[in-house]
């Protein structure tokens, strides 16, 4: 692989792989050591990675457009692709890698029909073929965008976990992400996006408070400003790794389906304080900043309206490294959310000195 950052890489240049099922994923054989990876990997590895408490290791090749999950005796069990530059993974007819989902998934099941192979659905919502060793999943699609650098678009793509006999995908996706997929509410497979009219409104003031939610509160004045709301999901971790049950678990983030926000805890008093609220970008309430709406907005729709705006008045712009334009000084981060094929506005509201 030619050594490139992936907004670089035109499609042309990127490599093109075949998946043999549970076996290997192009050059990448199951089994294969740290040593035996790099060099099919013509030794594309930028020096990252990580190792859990539990032995596993996620190692990043070629600009993190692979990366390769090694068991504790140090044996490839699980591949990751990036879908924006990674290589190009095909299964007999049906590309994998890069589509859109849903043109993807439909062929997808077709493959399997005739194959006779089970698909699943995953906690993403996606194809999950456990006789193939194949989780699908998506990432936002970027690209160069009219008279401005290389950004996001207003669409998602594929993207796959290939895993090698009797791993759980779920076990291999928390090793790469860093936290517990488990603990994630999962999707049954859909991305509904309610209506803008039907979104309650909510008032929100930079650093201070995002509607009936202040900065600074506990756990339990959360939820109680949320109407005693129950979280349907929770993250955290033990200081010795996410899934290692050693000392004092810390709680991260609450999700609550009902109002339509995460909450994101920090300890800047050794005690979980609430530093950032996420909005749901398909369900959450409507926030504005200096009249233009925040959430479940088109991407393009939305930097587009922020640019003009920072332009008219004189302001201070800043690129996100995800390349949501975001006006300086209100500690505003600028997400998006999938709507199937598709993506819309999930905003980050944070306290001072919060750092995304």
């Amino acid at each position: 692989m030619a050594e490139m950052g992936w907004w670089d890489r035109k499609p042309e240049e990127r490599a093109r792989w075949v998946l043999d099922p549970l076996v290997a994923v192009g050059p990448l054989r199951f089994g294969m050591d740290h040593d035996e990876v790099r060099a099919a990997l013509d030794g594309e590895w930028n020096g990252g990675g990580q190792r859990t408490a539990d032995g596993w290791r996620w190692i990043p090749y070629d600009g993190d457009c692979v990366i390769a999950v090694c068991d504790q005796d140090g044996h490839l069990i699980a591949v990751e692709i990036d879908a924006k530059g990674g290589p190009f993974v095909r299964l007999d007819e049906v590309e994998l890698i890069g589509r859109v989902p849903s043109e993807a998934r439909a062929e997808i099941l077709g493959l399997a029909a005739r194959r006779g192979a089970a698909v699943g659905t995953n906690r993403s919502g996606d194809p999950q073929i456990v006789a193939w060793g194949v989780s699908m999943s998506t990432e936002q699609e970027y690209g160069q965008l009219p008279e401005r650098h290389v950004g996001r678009k207003d669409s998602v793509i594929t993207t796959a976990l290939f895993t090698a006999p009797g791993v759980a995908d779920d076990t291999a996706a928390s090793v790469i992400k860093g936290h517990d997929v488990r603990d994630l509410v999962a999707n049954p497979g859909a991305w509904p996006v309610t209506p803008d009219h039907e979104r309650p409104r909510w008032d929100w003031n930079p650093l201070e408070n995002v509607g009936a939610l202040r900065f600074g509160m506990s756990p339990p004045q959360v939820a109680a400003a949320l109407g005693d709301e129950v979280p349907a999901g929770r993250t955290g971790a033990f200081p010795f790794w996410f899934w290692k049950e050693a000392g004092q678990w810390s709680l991260h983030t609450d999700h609550f389906e009902r109002a339509g926000v995460t909450a994101q805890y920090w300890y800047p008093d050794g005690v979980p304080e609430l530093g950032a609220v996420t909005v749901h970008g398909r369900t959450g309430p409507q926030l504005h900043y200096e009249g233009i709406p925040l959430v479940g907005i088109t991407p393009s729709i939305l930097d587009a309206a922020i640019i003009q705006h920072v332009e008219d008045h004189d302001l201070g712009l800043r690129f996100s490294p995800n390349g949501a334009a975001v006006p300086d000084g209100p500690n505003l981060y600028l997400d998006t959310a999938r709507a199937e094929d598709s993506s819309v506005s999930e905003p980050t509201f944070c306290a001072e000195g919060w750092q995304i």
